[in-house]
Formats: structure tokens, C-alpha cells, sequence
């Protein structure tokens, strides 16, 4: 960062609070003391915890200021009548004094992916900002803004929700002058209640593109037609592109090759070819880097920049990150961690991509797909036909949910089941063997994050001689 993120006073002009004494934000915006630096502004935002409880700790740690709603002790502050109103005009502030040219992603499935993608395009072509893992809803999104500095000339923010009319408030705050849907599927039916509603809600990216924006959306998508018309009505001056196989996708995906560990991508962009290698495996792959490369590619630089800008991109953790693993005997195992999030579509195409990786087995580690509502026997029932489709040669099911596919595989295909992720450590320790591929997934409240870390903990005291199997479990083997 070359000047200031932010003064008191630039904080009293775009908030309407007023500051208790002057001060200098050096840092970024932190609502957590835990990972706050120094020089930051520490919001005091009220959620799961009310950050007011944190503001000594946060001067302790070096906050420059902080942004509250009532009088605090340890340093200077901006008081305002509500914490995360001011943050969300902090947000537009930082939006408007920025010349940068802001891209809007969301969709069902892929969204983080295609987020990173354009993060690490970005940054290769001058002063970029990106939301910080997920943070992409009502309170992630006013603070990826407000963290973005003035100088920065690209920015690709997520755009997430779990509920009806949430998605149109962010696009309004971000304006993007790029929006992008990358799949409408069932996910959060809980909270929406239908694919339908699903599509109507993702369809909001467009509520806040700017005028003559760019509207991106997948080809071969079976709310297509629906999303190009809702998004004229959302932006009529919007020019409509697509990605996908199609013949007539505006990004056309012409070559998918993978030696188990990389994947070769060639996209056809308007005539233009490029290739991109990826530290990432499975076909699904390749729409998020079309995806990438035609937003990209709208930002002033060419398909050939952007593809040798994304070459060597690899998924941030838990998203299907590829690692080698000791095993205590000797030996090692390959963990094909997707434990992030999970719905239908995610998980069909995590075990379509491990069907195409090599190893002496392939296993997976499942845990319940969350927030699908009523349909939620039928889709994990559903999953059968993948597992068997994909060569899995054992599977490990956490939770209720999945319990309703462990009835529905083949009954000669090894299984064993637990009421939850921890239930289920036994079982998978015991039955690691050299040279497996083990996938882990699982939606995050499933708990099958904590298992692959575990994992990882596990094999590195194999390498240290300090082996603990852990307690016993409750799992089962059927």
C-alpha cells in the first residue's frame, strides 16, 4: 500500500460518526483481534459475538482506531449510530474514490474458484483487491470494499447468500462493471425453496451492474434463457457473453487433458486461443477457467495475458488441493481435500475428478450436504450413481444425511458410517493404505474439515515417531 488506507476524518465524512481524536489507518480493516496488524482499524461489529467486548484487545494489538456505536477505552475511535451501516458506508466510499474496474461473481457452485482464478489474473497487471476467503455476505462484502486501497485498478468480489434478497444490497454496494454467474444448482434450497428461486436470487449480481456492463453467464446452463432475460431487465444496456462447450459459447472450451495431478485447459475466446495449466484435476475445471479468462479478458488485457497470468494456479485450501501424506508403516497417501462446502453439483463433480486421478485405491470421506431442504434424502440417496461411476473402492459416510446413501450403494462396495465427521476417525486411519487416493467433502457445518486436518496432524507425527490413533468411535462397518 503506497499512502494511507484511511484518516478519521475520512472516516467521519463517509460514516457521519465523529471521532474521539485524530488517527491514521497505515493497515487494512480488521474485524478480528486475532488476526488484526498493526496500523489496521478495528470494526466492532455485533454477530455470533459484539466486537465492543474486543476494542482494548484490538488497541493492544496495534489498531491505529477502531469503529464503534459506544464510548470505548484504549484508543482513538469513530463513533457511529450503527457499527455495520457505517461499514457499508465505508464500503461505498472506497468504492467511490477508486478508479477500479470491479468484476461480481457468484453461482451455486464454483464461485470462490472463479474468484481466486481472477484474484491471481489481477494481480499480475498492477494494484489488485479480492475478498479474503469467503467473505461474501452482508457483512464480507462492505468490508472487502472498505479494505480496498484507492490505487487499485482490478477487483473481483464474491457475492454469496442463504436467503431470499440478499444478493441485490451487494451488487448495489459493489457496482460491478463486470457481473458473472457461474452455475445455478441446488444449493441453500432450505433458505430459497426451489432451483427456481435460486436463479432468481443469483440473477440479482445484475441488480448494480453499472450501465453498459458486461454480463457473463454459463452456456449450456439449464436457466440460461431465464438469466439473460432477467439480466436485461436488471441492466437493459448490458452485453450478454457466454462460457462453456458449447459451439457458440463467447469463451469456448476446446481441450481437457490431465496426467492425474495437472490439467491442460484450451479456451477459444472470440477467435483468440489460449491454454492454461492448472495444479487441479477434473473437467469441471475447465468452466471456471473460461470463466476467469472472459471476465479477465473484458479488463483491458489480452486472452493470452490472462491465460499465462492464471498458469499455474492452484485451489486454495479445502476447494480440491491435492496433497501427499505419510502414512505411520511407511508409505504415503495422496488427501484430496474439497472439504470446504459442498452440494449436489459439487460433489458429483469431486467424484468425477477423483476418477480421474491414479493410485492403488480410490476412497471417500463424505459428510452431509447441508441446507438443501426437503429434496435432501433424495440427493444424497442420489449420489450412489456417481460413487460407482467414478471407481471408488471404499467410502466413508459422516452424519444423518448420508446414512440414507450408505442404504442405497452396492452391497458389495466396503463402507463404514458414523453419526459425525470425529465419529468416523477410526475407521479412516485404519484403513489408509499406500499408495491411496482418499477425497474428503463435505458442507462446512459437516465438520470434514476438521478430519483432513486431522489427517495431516496425524502424518506428521508419523514422521516424528509420535503416533496417536485418537479415542475410539462409535463408527461402523457394514
Amino acid at each position: 500500500m503506497t499512502q494511507a488506507l484511511w484518516t478519521s476524518e475520512d472516516i467521519e465524512l463517509a460514516t457521519g460518526g465523529a471521532a474521539t481524536a485524530p488517527f491514521t489507518v497505515t493497515g487494512g480493516v480488521s474485524i478480528d483481534t486475532r488476526t488484526l496488524q498493526p496500523g489496521d482499524l478495528f470494526v466492532a461489529l455485533t454477530d455470533q459475538r459484539d466486537g465492543h467486548d474486543f476494542v482494548e484487545a484490538a488497541f493492544r494489538a496495534g489498531a491505529a482506531g477502531a469503529l464503534v456505536s459506544r464510548p470505548v477505552n484504549g484508543g482513538p475511535a469513530v463513533q457511529v449510530d450503527d457499527v455495520l451501516d457505517a461499514l457499508t458506508a465505508l464500503g461505498i466510499a472506497a468504492r467511490i474514490r477508486s478508479g477500479a474496474v470491479r468484476t461480481g461473481v457468484t453461482g451455486s457452485a464454483g464461485k470462490t474458484s472463479v474468484k481466486e482464478m481472477l484474484a491471481r489474473i489481477y494481480a499480475a497487471f498492477g494494484p489488485s483487491h479480492s475478498n479474503a476467503k469467503s467473505f461474501n455476505n452482508h457483512w464480507g462484502v462492505p468490508l472487502t470494499l472498505a479494505r480496498m486501497p484507492e490505487e487499485t485498478q482490478r477487483a473481483v468480489f464474491e457475492i454469496g447468500m442463504n436467503t431470499p434478497g440478499e444478493i441485490a444490497p451487494r451488487s448495489h454496494m459493489v457496482r460491478p462493471q463486470i457481473g458473472l454467474i457461474t452455475c445455478i444448482a441446488s444449493a441453500h434450497l432450505e433458505g430459497l425453496g426451489s432451483v427456481e428461486a435460486i436463479a432468481r436470487e443469483k440473477a440479482d449480481i445484475f441488480a448494480g451492474l453499472e450501465a453498459g456492463g458486461t454480463i457473463i453467464l454459463p452456456a449450456e446452463d439449464a436457466f440460461l434463457n431465464y438469466l439473460s432475460a432477467r439480466a436485461r431487465e436488471l441492466c437493459p444496456t448490458g452485453n450478454v457473453e457466454t462460457f462453456g462447450r458449447s459451439p457458440d459459447a463467447t469463451a469456448r472450451i476446446t481441450g481437457y487433458e490431465t496426467d492425474g495431478r495437472t490439467s491442460r485447459i484450451t479456451v477459444d475466446v472470440v477467435g483468440r486461443s489460449a491454454a492454461v495449466t492448472i495444479d487441479a484435476v477434473g473437467e469441471h475445471w475447465a468452466l471456471n477457467v473460461a470463466a476467469a479468462l472472459l471476465a479477465a479478458s473484458q479488463t483491458g488485457r489480452s486472452v493470452e495475458e490472462c491465460a499465462a497470468a492464471l498458469s499455474g494456479y492452484a485451489p486454495p485450501p479445502g476447494r480440491g488441493t491435492a496433497e501427499t501424506l505419510a502414512l505411520p508403516d511407511g508409505g504415503s497417501f495422496t488427501l484430496i481435500d474439497d472439504a470446504y462446502n459442498a452440494n449436489p453439483a459439487s460433489m458429483r463433480a469431486a467424484l468425477a475428478s477423483l476418477a480421474q486421478r491414479t493410485g492403488v485405491r480410490r476412497l471417500a470421506a463424505l459428510g452431509d450436504m447441508r441446507e438443501i431442504g426437503s429434496t435432501s434424502g433424495d440427493e444424497h440417496v442420489a449420489l450412489a450413481g456417481p460413487i460407482v461411476d467414478a471407481g471408488v473402492d471404499g467410502v466413508f459416510l459422516a452424519g444423518p444425511e448420508m446414512q440414507r446413501l450408505a442404504e442405497a450403494l452396492p452391497p458389495g462396495l466396503p463402507q463404514a458410517s458414523a453419526p459425525s465427521a470425529d465419529d468416523l476417525w477410526n475407521q479412516l486411519q485404519k484403513a489408509l493404505k499406500d499408495g491411496d487416493l482418499l477425497l474428503i467433502k463435505g458442507s462446512n457445518a459437516s465438520g470434514m474439515a476438521r478430519l483432513a486436518d486431522r489427517l495431516r496432524q496425524w502424518s506428521a507425527a508419523a514422521g516424528l515417531g509420535k503416533m496417536d490413533g485418537g479415542p475410539e468411535g462409535p463408527a461402523r462397518v457394514s
